[in-house]
């Protein structure tokens, strides 16, 4: 837009619009507006957005290298997000991607719903219009009481969309979020 004309280019330099735009993405850095360092608006917000990158770049990685993850894994990769302070843009941008391995996007869904606590109907649009909505995730597991019984391990393939709308009535998010509690001996999720 800053190269159709000299009001709009003046409009993409202004620190209003970064500054809002910092705010709306990372609401906790909101005291930053009162830090007299901070004078390249458009700068901090880049260099915040470089930051959460390199951060959710660990996550990747440690999703990427496996065809499968166990329920420790999964909660940790959910706890680094939390820890990390990820917004939902943050997820949208990062994990809600076609490229990505689903086990990230089920994670960024799950981080949304579970932890943000985004309305469904924003993580729905979001899995649309990243092309992920109908990508589907299975979740394996068994529960304590059929510790060694033959076949006694449960399963359930569910899409990403389904699982925000709770089409599965909440079973596979519920298993995920328990993880491997005394209730569960194993959780698996690919």
């Amino acid at each position: 837009m800053a190269c159709c004309s000299r009001d709009w280019q003046e409009i993409c330099v202004s620190d209003c619009l970064w500054k809002s735009l910092l705010k709306e993405r990372w609401p906790l850095l909101c005291g930053a507006d009162k830090d007299p360092n901070v004078k390249d608006w458009r700068g901090f917000y880049v260099k915040q957005h470089e930051e959460q990158k390199r951060q959710a770049e660990s996550v990747i990685n440690l999703v990427e290298q496996r065809g499968s993850l166990n329920a420790v894994d999964y909660l940790h990769a959910i706890g680094c997000l939390k820890k990390m302070q990820f917004g939902f843009r943050d997820v949208q941008m990062l994990l809600l991607k076609p490229k990505l391995n689903v086990l990230l996007n089920l994670i960024g869904l799950h981080y949304c719903l579970n932890k943000l606590h985004v309305p469904a109907f924003h993580i729905t649009e979001a899995l649309w219009s990243g092309k992920i909505a109908d990508r589907q995730v299975c979740v394996k597991w068994r529960p304590t009481y059929n510790f060694r019984i033959r076949g006694g391990d449960q399963s359930r393939c569910v899409y990403l969309k389904d699982l925000v709308k709770g089409e599965d009535d909440g079973e596979v998010l519920t298993v995920l979020e328990r993880g491997a509690t005394y209730e569960l001996s194993r959780v698996q999720v690919s």
